[in-house]
């Protein structure tokens, strides 16, 4: 019987090890992840965990930043699907944050979220990535309708994270209502 050396796939390892800590953070919130219980849910050894990550909280700041990255892949598309530019991004905010399944309302948010209370650095990551968008898309950042929609937003997405959310039905209608404030006042 010949061994054949197994081929080295950072690049797979690395995912592995995120989506790993993902799963663990879902299940049982971010305080569980560890590097023994992310290594042993990846199936590698700490070696290769700290091959990738230097510690715990370099391992939670990425998985932070790949959803982060997942939220920024699904606004784009989304707002490159919009035809009318005034409150492109907000509509966009809205659908992600308050569609199940969306780019920021699934379980691991729950987690990140929590985590963020404590944690500056991911809140500060939270803040300085919504400016930047903003910045991104200027049109909207000054109007007070869009402010309020991308407030009220989040109010949802908490509840909804939090389990205290509305209903579907209801969701679906705080959704039109917030849409609504989207666009331009002659529309």
């Amino acid at each position: 019987m010949s061994l054949t050396p197994r081929r080295k796939q950072p690049e797979k390892v690395r995912r592995d090890l995120l989506d790993a800590a993902a799963r663990i953070a879902t299940r049982a919130g971010v305080q569980t992840v560890t590097v023994e219980a992310v290594s042993a849910e990846a199936g590698v050894t700490k070696g290769a965990f700290f091959h990738h990550f230097p510690s715990k909280q370099a391992l939670v700041a990425a998985v932070f930043h790949d959803l982060i990255d997942r939220l920024d892949a699904y606004l784009a598309d989304a707002i490159a699907a919009d035809p009318l530019p005034h409150g492109r991004f907000t509509r966009a905010y809205i659908h992600a944050v308050t569609e199940p399944d969306a780019g920021g309302s699934d379980g691991l948010w729950i987690a990140v979220y929590f985590a963020t209370l404590s944690n500056a650095e991911l809140r500060d990551g939270w803040r300085d990535w919504l400016a930047g968008r903003l910045a991104d898309h200027a049109e909207d950042g000054p109007d007070i309708a869009l402010q309020t929609a991308r407030f009220a937003a989040d109010g949802i997405w908490l509840g909804m994270i939090s389990g205290s959310g509305p209903a579907p039905d209801d969701l679906a209608r705080l959704r039109a209502h917030l849409l609504a404030l989207t666009l331009p006042p002659s529309q």
